[in-house]
């Protein structure tokens, strides 16, 4: 429950013990294994995470078989492939663990079933939609002016121990570089 109330504060919600006993009893704890897939590719999803511990990535797979990672989720986050959740349709996306995880999982419908009948619910969806979106774009806007050392930067800002927590291929995917480049990068970076 102390969980819950740290994602009541998290998301300048109220911190009315009835929201957190309602959220509680509809998310369920698990943990997952470093290498662990929490939603496959073509898996039709009916839960959304939230993730407590630990690094989680959603990422594609191109024609060529290659994989671009979208997102890195680090706690506290909710994550989900949205588009498939709301569509009812295939996931697109793949979720995965770099790390080992601790989530708390939750059904969907479960959860639009308060968001339509609580305000309180209501209101943590669109702060949920509304922060989902701001990082997508921010992700456009990065690749889109930022120049790949720029890139880094951030990252690094973000999670300032990422290199001890997923290998360096997975940090130049996510970057979309080459690994060689990210390794000049980082020659670079340290050697200031």
């Amino acid at each position: 429950m102390n969980f819950i109330k740290k994602i009541t504060k998290l998301y300048s919600l109220s911190n009315s013990d009835e929201f957190a006993y309602k959220l509680n009893d509809i998310l369920k704890p698990k943990v997952f294994k470093k290498n662990d897939i929490i939603i496959k590719l073509g898996e039709t999803p009916s839960k959304f995470y939230i993730l407590k511990e630990g690094v989680v990535r959603s990422y594609v797979v191109g024609p060529n078989g290659k994989e671009h990672i979208k997102i890195l989720h680090k706690s506290i986050c909710v994550f989900a492939p949205l588009t498939a959740l709301v569509k009812k349709q295939a996931s697109t996306l793949i979720f995965d663990c770099l790390t080992d995880c601790e989530v708390l999982e939750g059904n969907y419908q479960d959860f639009l079933t308060l968001t339509n009948s609580d305000l309180e619910f209501s209101s943590f969806y669109i702060k949920i939609l509304e922060g989902s979106y701001i990082n997508s774009e921010n992700k456009v806007y990065d690749l889109s002016v930022l120049n790949s050392t720029e890139r880094y930067i951030k990252l690094k800002k973000e999670i300032p121990d990422i290199e001890n927590l997923i290998p360096q291929y997975h940090i130049a995917s996510y970057l979309n570089i080459t690994p060689t480049q990210l390794s000049r990068i980082r020659r670079e970076y340290y050697s200031r």
